[in-house]
């Protein structure tokens, strides 16, 4: 299999779900600190009343004031949503050089890279910016899930599991990402040989946030791991079948905007134009005040 087109699959494995656990980790930080007070970092006017901000307008935020680092995370944020993760990462990039103190920028910039790596599920600038984010705020969700994530992938399992387990304290029933941070320690604990069961069942966590939204379960580092590993038959199998769970979700829940966009991304790439624009039509009659947005950013995904 060529390398390009395995990264290509192994690389939908993880829009589909594996970003949605570290980027709730976003909302809930808000959420967890007093957020009330905070702006919203996407609040950019639309042209639908009660509708999303568009992709341009986002973009002319950044335009018209390039000093506020939550013009960035937005713009970062947006193009993270239709799968442009090269310049979603030098949105967080100009983000951090006006806001070199936030963590929730640091974090954001490595998961970018993350995502737009070609050639290592680790790459060092996005390690170094999850160190950066956990400097300033040791408590970052989501940079403390990548680096636990980064000592699972260089062998030391049990100090990513013990990672995860202090994340998992620091988790409050409910969180979008709890679920996901559950099953991650589970199954690495099981290729491992490593009991969690117990510890699992004895972890005490904070009280819930009245305002966590649910989330969409999905894979973990080890779980990426073994489907790249997969021959191509079995990943385009394990691909079509999380497609469709996404699917199934999004029926039960039309509501979930994000989750339309992710499902559009999703069958574009896997070359089912057809059944993009069907999501598209679907995720509009669902979430009419939404219909800018879905229309914005299913054109940049080039649905038909």
């Amino acid at each position: 299999m060529e390398p390009a087109k395995q990264k290509s699959r192994t690389g939908l494995i993880l829009l589909v779900f594996a970003g949605v656990i570290l980027v709730a980790a976003i909302g809930w930080s808000v959420l967890g600190s007093g957020g009330a007070e905070k702006k919203d970092p996407s609040s950019v006017a639309s042209p639908v009343p009660g509708a999303p901000p568009t992709l341009a307008a986002i973009e002319e935020r950044t335009r018209t004031t390039p000093n506020d680092p939550d013009a960035w995370l937005a713009l970062g944020q947006a193009q993270t949503d239709v799968g442009r993760h090269a310049e979603a990462a030098r949105a967080y990039e100009r983000g951090t050089q006006v806001g070199a103190g936030r963590a929730d920028l640091w974090s954001a910039l490595g998961e970018a890279r993350v995502m737009a790596s070609a050639d290592s599920p680790m790459p060092a600038p996005a390690l170094a910016a999850f160190r950066k984010a956990v400097a300033i705020d040791p408590k970052d969700p989501r940079a403390r899930y990548f680096l636990a994530v980064a000592r699972d992938l260089a062998g030391d399992h049990k100090g990513a599991i013990t990672d995860w387990f202090a994340l998992l304290q620091d988790t409050p029933p409910g969180a979008p990402w709890e679920r996901d941070l559950r099953r991650t320690i589970e199954q690495v604990g099981k290729i491992n040989g490593i009991e969690v069961a117990e510890r699992l069942a004895a972890v005490k966590q904070p009280a819930p946030h009245p305002l966590v939204p649910a989330a969409i379960p999905g894979p973990n580092a080890e779980q990426m791991r073994a489907a790249a590993a997969l021959p191509p038959h079995e990943q385009n199998a394990m691909v079509q079948n999380m497609v469709a769970g996404l699917e199934a979700k999004l029926q039960a829940n039309p509501g979930n905007v994000d989750g339309w966009i992710m499902l559009m991304r999703s069958r574009m790439t896997l070359g089912e134009p057809g059944k993009a624009s069907a999501a598209l039509k679907a995720a509009v009659a669902a979430n009419p005040g939404a219909e800018a947005r879905l229309q914005t950013e299913a054109k940049a995904l080039g649905v038909p």
